[in-house]
């Protein structure tokens, strides 16, 4: 499973795809179950490529954020959400409220945010008894 990219514009899922592409990058895209679509990119990028997609898609972010705010029927709806994977490989979007989704997106690109939800998401599924300092290993 490749890295996962959220679009609720068509123009702005287009232009990361262009985007992905001039690198050399391949994507796959597919209708979100709830809204909008998804963008998949191979897990397999290097550091260099890694950075311009997050920096990029994060760019896209605040040019949609700053869409969707200006579109007085959306404003009333106010969602967030982010993809964890979950210990047997599958994938679930998970609510954030909109307050938090902002802040996190503010200092965490993209992939940093599902890695920091896929980890509490596995902790949840894999809780550990005791206390958390011990070696996980024991």
């Amino acid at each position: 499973m490749g890295f996962e990219y959220m679009f609720f514009d068509d123009a702005f899922r287009e232009r990361f795809v262009d985007f992905a592409a001039v690198r050399g990058i391949a994507s796959t895209v597919r209708k979100d179950r709830i809204a909008g679509y998804v963008v998949e990119l191979p897990d397999a990028l290097d550091d260099a490529q890694l950075e311009a997609i997050d920096a990029e898609y994060e760019s896209i972010m605040d040019a949609q954020m700053l869409l969707a705010e200006s579109d007085e029927a959306l404003v009333s709806h106010h969602a967030a959400g982010v993809t964890v994977t979950l210990a047997d490989g599958t994938h679930r979007a998970i609510r954030i409220p909109p307050p938090i989704a902002r802040r996190l997106f503010e200092h965490f690109t993209a992939g940093e945010v599902h890695e920091i939800a896929t980890a509490i998401a596995q902790g949840v599924e894999n809780p550990v008894d005791g206390p958390l300092c011990r070696k996980p290993s024991e």
